[in-house]
């Protein structure tokens, strides 16, 4: 018998690639986002056969009142669950010199306190149930505050401390939660972006992002980078002395 699992954001980039991947392993799978038409374009393409296994839902996660019905919904359609993924975010653009509270607001909402409004329910879940397993893609650029996006690094590294937090309050209730931070992934959200395309950090494609964060999770890790080089990476940024690292232009 397959697997029961949530995505939040499987309309598209990470968790549309996660969302298709565990369909295809035969898994079932409920699909939140915004987005319909992408969510039934998914679905339709799973529920080809006599089985339904794919089951779109409109969820946005900034409506933080609406999070903990939308769950128990998608845990009724689903019987149980066995996993949860949040994978939603945004990264709208910041010129070098702007300081903008909309769009700070929107990063901050989407980012982090959706995924808190979302996960405090999945939690307790499984805490009640005694296993689960909670993913959240999170980002190299939660490890340090840096000039490009100071929003988006905050939201990034606040939900590595999230994650954190809830890793070790469910750790005697037998949960496991995991850490994503990715690097550099082609997604829609970096299209604007000049991504590298070769050597060791250049960028991969969604699809090879949620191949590696399936692994991942089914190897029970705690946190990991996407891919593992950029573990060295975070490594090397964490440890530079805030004397230099203001002076550098990453």
């Amino acid at each position: 018998m397959g697997k029961k699992i949530i995505i939040v954001g499987a309309s598209s980039g990470i968790g549309k690639a996660i969302a298709e991947a565990e369909l295809n392993a035969g898994n079932s799978v409920v699909l939140l986002a915004r987005r319909e038409k992408s969510l039934e374009s998914i679905a339709k393409k799973a529920n080809l056969g006599k089985e339904k296994r794919a089951f779109p839902l409109v969820f946005d996660v900034t409506k933080f009142s609406t999070a903990e019905k939308t769950f128990g919904k998608a845990v009724s359609l689903l019987g149980n669950v066995d996993e949860v993924y949040f994978a939603s975010g945004v990264m709208p653009e910041i010129s070098p010199n702007e300081y903008n509270t909309t769009k700070d607001l929107e990063m901050l909402n989407v980012n982090l306190l959706g995924a808190v409004a979302f996960l405090n329910p999945v939690a307790t879940y499984f805490a009640k149930q005694k296993s689960g397993k909670i993913i959240g893609i999170s980002s190299i650029a939660g490890e340090r505050g840096r000039k490009g996006n100071p929003v988006y690094n905050t939201s990034k590294a606040a939900l590595n401390t999230y994650l954190e937090a809830l890793r070790n309050r469910l750790s005697e209730s037998n949960v496991q939660v995991t850490t994503i931070k990715p690097g550099f992934v082609i997604t829609e959200m970096t299209k604007g972006l000049k991504l590298p395309e070769k050597g060791l950090m250049k960028a991969i494609t969604a699809e090879e992002a949620a191949e590696k964060i399936r692994t991942i999770v089914a190897n029970g890790k705690d946190e990991a980078f996407v891919p593992g080089i950029w573990a060295l990476v975070g490594l090397i940024i964490r440890n530079i002395p805030n004397f230099i690292f203001k002076k550098l232009s990453i």
